[in-house]
């Protein structure tokens, strides 16, 4: 927790209990249901808390902005986002049901009501969203293929709507046709060494 108050130095009283009670929330829930992995458990706030706050350091979105998270598995970066951004509304989605029911209970846990899930693929989702997250999935090009067309086209952050997508390395080659595309080192945001590689990319149509 004090890694996340490093960072974030002006959270509220609300904030902080939600952010602490993160840990043992999800140390009960991996014993029962394996959403995040035996060695990254031990490192949550780092490798999954922190690293979801990311998109917080490159964005700060408006009250009432939608935000979907695909392919969230047990609640990253939607739950982490949706305790920062206490009135901007959060659709979490995943194809496996377990995860979703450990979404469900966590964030019902602490109490947000700016969250909401839905189990099933990403194709299945109907409607517009202003920005889309997720923590590499899968390639660019194929993400985009899946959300490129329910992108919400009336803007009202001072980014332009699109994609934000937590994933380093080379993408050159997974670079979706007619968008924009911009990589960020998040070392730039953190200095841990688990950050060094790690990357954040902002996609956006022509």
């Amino acid at each position: 927790m004090d890694l996340i108050q490093k960072y974030f130095s002006d959270l509220n009283r609300e904030q902080v209990d939600q952010f602490s009670a993160l840990s043992s929330l999800y140390y009960e829930w991996n014993n029962k249901v394996n959403v995040i992995s035996r060695k990254d458990i031990d490192n949550l706030y780092e490798r999954h808390v922190l690293h979801s706050l990311a998109i917080a350091k490159f964005i700060s979105f408006k009250d009432g902005t939608t935000v979907l998270d695909f392919g969230t598995g047990g609640g990253f970066p939607g739950i982490p986002l949706a305790i920062m951004f206490p009135k901007v509304k959060f659709t979490l989605v995943d194809s496996i049901g377990k995860k979703i029911n450990v979404v469900n209970s966590v964030s019902s846990a602490l109490g947000l009501a700016n969250v909401q899930t839905h189990n099933g693929r990403i194709e299945e989702i109907n409607g517009q969203y202003e920005f889309f997250v997720s923590r590499a999935v899968t390639k660019l090009d194929t993400a985009w293929g899946w959300i490129g067309n329910k992108i919400d086209s009336h803007d009202n952050n001072e980014l332009k709507n699109g994609l934000i997508y937590l994933k380093g390395g080379d993408i050159e080659a997974e670079k979706p046709n007619k968008t924009i595309v911009q990589q960020y080192p998040v070392k730039q945001w953190f200095n841990e060494p688990f950050f060094s590689d790690k990357g954040l990319v902002y996609i956006t149509k022509q």
